[in-house]
């Protein structure tokens, strides 16, 4: 018994916990992937599979907000012919089909309005008000990529995809024989009182903030980032 205590102590003693805190849309669920990446292997073939669930997500969501605030600010497209292609995207939106790989026409029409100089104009000036992400160039400019029946997401993809991050989430991996855990839990206000359950026995404490949101709005309501850590 003794000698399994000090194993077990042993043990401890090479365990390094490490806990991401940061408000929603920090970049903490960017980094964790990016750890496993780097010290883990990366990302098995299934999760790339459903992973492209959420690229096909992201992409579509973000021409849809860009629709929408055509829409808002009263803003014409370049091409009258652009308003059509709004709305397969606006369809597919109404029936749920946003994560389905996307059909020729669906490709189509996302390319055409990105294409549309009113509609870049509009990202470049309204990208905060609509509450884009930093990935939706990106992404826009894959649509053909991204279209094809064959698509495979890449480290990349799995980087800049965005989803709200529930619960815990916790990687593993070991460097030099120290043994590294960390967790990443929800950043957003609903999700907080769920940090507590992670604090028992943390080595260290990385919080992140994202230096370019610094005059952006919190996803939950209208307060800037800058408003909180400067009031």
């Amino acid at each position: 018994i003794d000698k399994q205590i000090k194993q077990g102590a042993a043990a401890d003693e090479r365990t390094v916990k490490l806990l991401l805190l940061g408000a929603g849309e920090c970049g903490k669920s960017t980094i964790l992937k990016q750890m496993r990446i780097l010290h883990n292997s990366g990302f098995t073939d299934d999760e790339m599979t459903q992973q492209k669930r959420v690229v096909y997500n992201n992409t579509v969501t973000a021409m849809h907000q860009l629709i929408k605030a055509m829409q808002k600010y009263q803003i014409k497209y370049t091409s009258p012919d652009r308003e059509a292609d709004a709305v397969i995207v606006q369809d597919v939106i109404k029936q749920g089909r946003e994560s389905e790989p996307f059909t020729p026409d669906l490709a189509v029409a996302i390319k055409k309005l990105w294409a549309d100089k009113a509609v870049q104009d509009i990202y470049e000036e309204k990208r905060l008000e609509c509450h884009l992400h930093e990935s939706t160039r990106f992404f826009l400019d894959s649509v053909d990529r991204i279209s094809n029946v064959n698509y495979k997401p890449t480290d990349q993809d799995m980087l800049l995809t965005r989803i709200k991050t529930t619960g815990i989430v916790e990687v593993s991996f070991i460097i030099k024989k120290v043994h590294f855990r960390v967790f990443d839990v929800g950043g957003q206000r609903s999700e907080r009182k769920k940090w507590i359950h992670c604090f028992e026995d943390v080595n260290a404490i990385i919080f992140i903030a994202a230096v370019s949101e610094y005059d952006e709005v919190l996803f939950e309501d209208e307060t800037t980032v800058s408003d909180l850590l400067f009031p």
